[in-house]
C-alpha cells in the first residue's frame, strides 16, 4: 500500500508544501568569473599566436608594451607594500585610535587629521570606510573627511615612490605634500563652516566579528585593495602607454604648452583613470610632454576625486554628498596645483 494512502489527509496537507519547496531548489547554474574569462582568453592567444605574431612586432605596438611594462614594473613594487600597510592597519589599528587622538574642536582636528594621513598609508579605496568608521564612532565629519583625503595622498609610501618616479626633481615631493595636504585641511574647514548633516549619511558601522582572528582580515583586506589597485594600475598603464603611442606628439605637445589648459586637462584625466595613488607618480612621470605644474595636478586630483571614489562615497554617504564633496574638493585641488605650480616654475 503507497504511502499516501496510510497518510492522513492533515499529513498530506503538511508534505505537500515540503515538496513543492524542494522541487524549487534547484542547483545553482554555474557563473562565469574572472578566472574563468582569465583562462580562456589565455588559450584564444595560445591558439592564434600564429596569427597574432606578425601585428605583436609592429613598431608602435612595442613601444606601447615597452612604456606599459615600464610603467607597471615600476610601480608594482610600491603598489603591495601600500596594500600590505593598509591591510595591517585594517586588521591591527583601533578603531578609536583617532578619535581619542584628535582634538575636540573641529577648527583644529581637521588640521590633525589631515597631518594623521602623512602616518597611514593606505590607497583611496580604504580611505571611504575608514572614515564612514571614524564618523559613525564620534570623530567630527569634518576631521574624518580630511582623513579621508588625505592618507591616500600624502603618506610615506605615496612620496617615497614620487621621489623615485621623479629623479631630480625632489620639489615635487614637497609640492605634493604641500598641496594636497592643503587641499585636505580646506575642504575639511569648508565642511566645517557649511557642511549640513543632511547632506551625510553615514552608514552603519560594523566592528570586525570576534571570531574572524586578525590574520583573516589581513588576508581579506590584502587581497581586496591589492586586486582593486592593480586593476587599477592596468587601466592606467594601458591609459598612458595609449598616450604616448597613439596620440599625436604635435597636438599633445600644443595642448601640453598652454599652462591653464594642460593642468586643467591632466586634472580631469585623473578623475577618468582612477589610478591608484601608490602607482600614480609613475603614470604621471610618463606624460614628459607636460609641465610638472599639470603633472602635479595629475597626482594631486587623482587621490581625492576620481569616478571609483564618487560611485564609493556615494553608495557610502548618499549622493547629496558624494557631488557636492567631489565637486568642492576638485575645485580646491586645483587650485592648491596651481599654486604649487607657480612655485615649481
Amino acid at each position: 500500500m503507497g504511502t499516501e494512502e496510510t497518510e492522513t489527509p492533515q499529513q498530506q496537507q503538511q508534505r505537500r508544501p515540503a515538496a513543492r519547496h524542494r522541487a524549487r531548489r534547484r542547483p545553482a547554474a554555474p557563473r562565469i568569473g574572472s578566472l574563468e574569462l582569465l583562462v580562456v582568453g589565455m588559450v584564444l592567444l595560445l591558439a592564434g599566436r600564429q596569427w597574432l605574431a606578425g601585428w605583436f612586432t609592429a613598431p608602435a605596438v612595442q613601444a606601447w608594451a615597452t612604456v606599459f611594462v615600464a610603467i607597471c614594473v615600476q610601480a608594482v613594487p610600491f603598489l603591495v607594500l601600500g596594500t600590505v600597510l593598509s591591510a595591517a592597519i585594517t586588521a591591527l589599528v583601533p578603531a578609536g585610535f583617532l578619535q581619542r587622538a584628535l582634538p575636540k574642536r573641529a577648527v583644529l582636528a581637521v588640521p590633525a587629521a589631515g597631518l594623521a594621513g602623512a602616518v597611514l598609508p593606505g590607497c583611496e579605496c580604504a580611505s571611504v570606510p575608514v572614515a564612514d568608521g571614524l564618523i559613525a564612532r564620534g570623530v567630527a565629519p569634518a576631521a574624518a573627511l580630511a582623513f579621508l583625503l588625505s592618507a591616500p595622498a600624502i603618506n610615506p609610501v605615496v612620496l617615497t615612490a614620487t621621489a623615485v618616479a621623479f629623479p631630480g626633481h625632489p620639489e615635487m615631493v614637497l609640492a605634493r605634500f604641500a598641496a594636497s595636504l592643503g587641499t585636505a585641511v580646506v575642504v575639511g574647514w569648508l565642511w566645517a563652516r557649511f557642511g549640513r548633516p543632511e547632506w551625510l549619511r553615514p552608514s552603519a558601522w560594523r566592528e570586525r566579528s570576534a571570531d574572524e582572528g586578525r590574520w583573516t582580515a589581513f588576508r581579506g583586506a590584502f587581497a581586496h585593495e591589492f586586486l582593486h589597485a592593480s586593476g587599477f594600475l592596468v587601466i592606467g598603464g594601458i591609459t598612458a602607454a595609449t598616450l604616448n603611442v597613439v596620440v599625436p606628439r604635435q597636438w599633445l605637445g600644443g595642448v601640453a604648452q598652454v599652462p591653464g589648459v594642460s593642468l586643467l586637462v591632466l586634472a580631469l584625466l585623473a578623475v577618468v583613470l582612477a589610478v591608484c595613488s601608490e602607482a600614480d607618480a609613475f603614470v604621471a612621470a610618463s606624460l614628459s610632454a607636460f609641465p610638472l605644474a599639470a603633472r602635479l595636478a595629475f597626482m594631486v586630483v587623482g587621490p581625492m576625486v576620481d569616478v571609483k571614489l564618487v560611485a564609493m562615497q556615494a553608495g557610502t554617504f548618499g549622493w547629496k554628498f558624494a557631488w557636492r564633496f567631489s565637486a568642492t574638493t576638485f575645485t580646491v585641488a586645483v587650485a592648491a596645483s596651481a599654486l604649487a605650480g607657480w612655485w615649481l616654475a
